[in-house]
């Protein structure tokens, strides 16, 4: 504490007499007092270069037993790394905040060995927490960024450099890891492709993962804008407005990136995990888009490609309804009275023709507001069945309008317990009247309030309404598959695929693997593939390279869908061709699926894992994209590329030996195969031996 002088208040100094020896020790006294401001001086200084020119520029700022977070004071960024600084973890890159070459000098956590607190310029707080809950293998840390005002923006970039990142959300062109991918600066919540081809979706969670032995796990319920700068680095940023948004999320890491999300997995994803009812995995799918205007058409076409399908010997398999046709099979019993079309015997056998048929039905939570079921809502006064605004002077609540396929409609409320039990209602005795065997539900991928630039209720932010409807869909039982997942991975529900182009591309059949590794790594194992050769061109496939290869894929996915049948698309080997791997499907690789599946039941385990999942510490697997394997046992490399007979194939794991299920050669773990045979009846296929 520096010392206090008594002042004199007079501006005229006091003179006083003493004799000579008193003289001499004052001046003695002087000299010590001008040698001591003398030192402090030197010491300032001294203190001062150390500061800004001669200190380390890394400084500890919070230390584990197996790593540490450092403040790197010239790039700015939070390095996490070993306690001997020979292997970095990740660097985040923090801002944007006023240059500054001063270190963290301010622990406002008062020396707390698990905590760290600063205050930034004023304007921002930090705190680091070294979570305890986390077993020996793993070290997590908290770390969180708080505006102390509004309009105050954050923003943390985890360095893309020598490290592979998964994990996120699904893209329109996915990539395995998703480094080579630019993505604009949005909020990360699920988008509809289709309208937004640049968006996030349609599986997303809020969990990363690098190649390095670092996991990244966004809090939840916090909003949050990701950008993604190809090979660079991807970023976080808060919402800036007129709310003070924190960005918070948590990082650990471990000796592996498989020991690593083992444990986030065990830490943080420790729902029940539960079946759905995977009969469907025996059996092909196949899509119907029929356009006709009556429920008699579309019987007399379903019973037509009922019989095709025999008549080609490819199995009864399930046919797929979309949701116009759905619509109007549901309506059939009233061609309502003002038509008179049927009598109830013709309607008896309506009924029975449908029943015979293995149907899978399409709907949706929207309604036409130019249909007769909304204006009976509004004649009962359930305007609060659909998403609406309410009106802060008459205190009405005005259901919210949005297109879906084209007509202006509303959106059921799920967080109205009334109108979600009507749904359910209606949806099951639907699901029974026409025999379905699943039901799929459409449009849980777009977001109605983002769409209208109107602030949702706090209920309903971000992704919970897909959150929401993906519980509701799973009270109807195990045989619902949505076109949209997050935060429900445990749940006995089958994801649909976003649809791909019809081409070669990321967009096209390259992006299939990068697309199942994603959303096994977070924990979807059962989906049903984009039909073979894609469905965004909305018409009948013509290449037959293209949807022989796209079909080697999809035979070792859980279910083969078809939009294209193969007697339309191709020539006669091509369909026998066909029936050949639906049968490899049903007898070899369903099997296999179900035996993984249980794995994945009890201990979360993926049925499709990338290659480091056998080799951890082999960075050559850190970027396979065009290959992957079902458990450990299974390796399939399919030819991705168009014209191509032959391809490098990468076989992991030292110490194992595989063998190619189609010429019984062995080979051993670790090795890569040149311009291995493919033929484009084959798809290279290896099991694991020892």
């Amino acid at each position: 504490m520096p010392h206090t002088r008594a002042t004199n208040p007079s501006p005229i100094p006091e003179v006083t007499w003493d004799n000579g020896q008193k003289e001499m020790y004052e001046t003695w006294k002087g000299g010590v007092a001008c040698l001591g401001v003398a030192i402090f001086f030197v010491m300032t200084i001294g203190i001062i270069y150390w500061q800004v020119v001669d200190q380390p520029n890394k400084n500890w700022v919070l230390k584990g037993s197996r790593s540490g977070i450092l403040w790197e004071r010239r790039t700015h960024s939070l390095l996490v790394q070993s306690p001997g600084e020979d292997r970095t973890f990740v660097e985040i890159g923090v801002g944007p905040f006023p240059d500054t070459e001063l270190p963290f000098v301010r622990d406002a956590c008062w020396l707390n060995k698990t905590e760290f607190c600063y205050t930034w310029d004023s304007s921002v707080e930090l705190k680091i927490s070294l979570e305890a809950n986390v077993s020996g293998g793993a070290e997590c840390y908290r770390i969180q960024w708080t505006p102390l005002r509004c309009q105050v923006k954050l923003k943390d970039c985890f360095s893309m450099v020598n490290i592979s990142w998964y994990g996120g959300a699904s893209l329109g062109a996915p990539h395995w890891p998703f480094n080579n991918v630019t993505m604009e600066l949005q909020p990360f919540i699920i988008s509809d492709l289709t309208r937004n081809p640049l968006g996030y979706g349609s599986v997303l969670e809020r969990y990363f993962l690098g190649s390095t032995g670092v996991a990244v796990l966004l809090a939840e319920d916090v909003p949050v804008s990701i950008s993604v700068d190809n090979n660079k680095h991807f970023c976080l940023e808060n919402p800036s407005g007129s709310k003070v948004v924190p960005l918070q999320y948590t990082v650990c890491v471990s000796h592996s990136l498989l020991s690593v999300h083992q444990e986030m997995r065990s830490q943080f994803f420790q729902h029940e995990r539960m079946l759905p009812n995977t009969d469907i995995l025996r059996r092909p799918l196949w899509r119907h888009y029929g356009a006709s205007d009556s429920a008699a058409k579309i019987e007399r076409e379903l019973r037509s490609f009922s019989n095709k399908l025999k008549r080609h010997n490819l199995g009864d398999g399930l046919i797929s309804v979309n949701e116009h046709s759905t619509l109007l099979l549901s309506n059939m019993d009233h061609t309502r009275a003002r038509k008179k079309r049927k009598s109830p015997r013709e309607i008896a056998g309506l009924h029975s023709l449908i029943h015979h048929l293995q149907l899978s039905i399409t709907l949706s939570p929207y309604l036409s507001v130019n249909s007769w079921q909304f204006l009976s809502f509004l004649e009962e006064g359930k305007e609060d069945f659909w998403l609406g605004l309410h009106s802060e002077s008459n205190g009405y609540l005005a259901p919210l309008l949005t297109k879906w396929k084209g007509q202006f409609s509303v959106r059921l409320n799920v967080t109205c317990e009334a109108a979600v039990t009507w749904y359910l209602d209606t949806v099951s005795k639907l699901q029974k009247k026409l025999g379905a065997e699943y039901v799929t539900f459409e449009g849980g991928d777009s977001n109605t309030f983002t769409e209208q630039s109107v602030h949702p209720p706090a209920s309903l932010e971000g992704d919970s309404y897909i959150t929401y409807f993906a519980m509701i869909a799973s009270k109807l039982g195990n045989s619902s598959i949505l076109t949209a997942g997050t935060r429900s991975n445990h749940l006995p529900l089958f994801i649909q695929m976003a649809p791909l182009h019809s081409d070669w591309s990321y967009a096209g059949l390259k992006g299939i693997i990068p697309a199942v590794l994603h959303y096994s790594l977070l924990g979807y194992n059962f989906f049903i593939p984009d039909a073979v050769g894609g469905s965004l061109a909305n018409e009948f496939l013509t290449d037959e390279e293209l949807f022989i290869r796209w079909l080697q894929i999809v035979t070792f996915l859980p279910v083969i869908s078809f939009q294209t049948p193969p007697w339309v698309c191709c020539d006669d080997w091509v369909l026998n061709l066909t029936r050949q791997y639906i049968k490899k499907h049903e007898d070899f690789v369903a099997p296999l699926i179900m035996k993984y599946a249980e794995e994945w039941r009890h201990s979360g385990n993926p049925i499709f894992r990338p290659l480091w999942m056998i080799s951890p510490y082999d960075p050559v697997t850190f970027t396979i994209d065009d290959e992957f394997l079902i458990g450990d046992e299974m390796l399939i490399a399919p030819v991705t590329e168009q014209g191509r007979v032959q391809r490098d194939i990468y076989l992991p794991g030292d110490g194992c030996t595989w063998m190619d299920s189609n010429t019984a050669q062995v080979f051993d773990g670790g090795t890569l195969l040149r311009n291995y045979s493919a033929s484009l009846m084959q798809v290279p296929v290896f099991l694991k031996v020892l």
